[in-house]
């Protein structure tokens, strides 16, 4: 960790700043400690969120380590800390040290697994299943019949895999199951009929933590 120090630093990057384009080929390694980054598939003019990234993690890390140019732009979507390690520095003690390797190994594990989740939640389910679930998840985190929407409505309809127009017609048949929305505060008139009709599945809305990993000796 004192040799990877030398070869870090950390930063301060305000909101709507980008961290690095899409084939771009990474310098650094970049671990968010604080903050959140949205993950971007860019054509052209148009992008579409893949994933937003909360810290901690890592953005990334698969195109540092095996020197290939990045597949999607990352922007800060809140003021993010970042500590930036000298892309050579992190795959030398990735190759020299066992604990980091097994760190890094659990973090592409967690990530490989959201990436599975989020494919599954597009192709089994219909718009207004997954605008339902959506929902339904932000009240059960909360707590709450009433929830603020985290993200703006576009981005958030660009993670469900739809137009924003798309989107918005779908809030609109929400009110029938006893959903709608003002603004960006979700309501929901009856937790117990909203979860009947929309029905959370672990394997695809279930929370993906990182899981340390250890070798049992014997």
């Amino acid at each position: 960790m004192s040799r990877l120090a030398d070869r870090s630093v950390l930063h301060r990057v305000p909101s709507g700043s980008t961290l690095f384009e899409q084939a771009e080929v990474p310098g650094f390694a970049m671990v968010l400690v604080g903050g959140s980054v949205e993950l971007l598939a860019v054509r052209g003019p148009e992008e579409t969120l893949v994933e937003f990234v909360r810290a901690p993690d890592l953005l990334l890390p698969a195109a540092v380590l095996n020197r290939q140019p990045y597949l999607l732009r990352a922007r800060v979507l809140d003021e993010a800390r970042l500590v930036m390690i000298q892309a050579e520095a992190f795959r030398h003690a990735i190759a020299s040290d066992h604990a980091l390797c097994l760190a890094v190994l659990a973090c592409q594990a967690a990530q490989f697994r959201r990436q599975i989740k989020h494919a599954k939640n597009l192709q089994l389910r219909s718009a207004e299943e997954r605008v339902g679930c959506y929902l339904l998840r932000l009240a059960e985190d909360a707590e709450g019949a009433v929830v603020r929407l985290p993200l703006e409505k576009r981005l958030i309809a660009s993670q469900l895999g739809m137009t924003r127009e798309t989107f918005s017609r779908t809030l609109a048949t929400m009110v029938r199951q006893g959903i709608w929305v003002e603004g960006d505060l979700v309501h929901i008139e009856d937790m117990i009929v909203a979860q009947a009709r929309f029905r959370l599945d672990p394997l695809v809305d279930g929370p993906e933590p990182m899981v340390s990993l250890s070798i049992q000796r014997n």
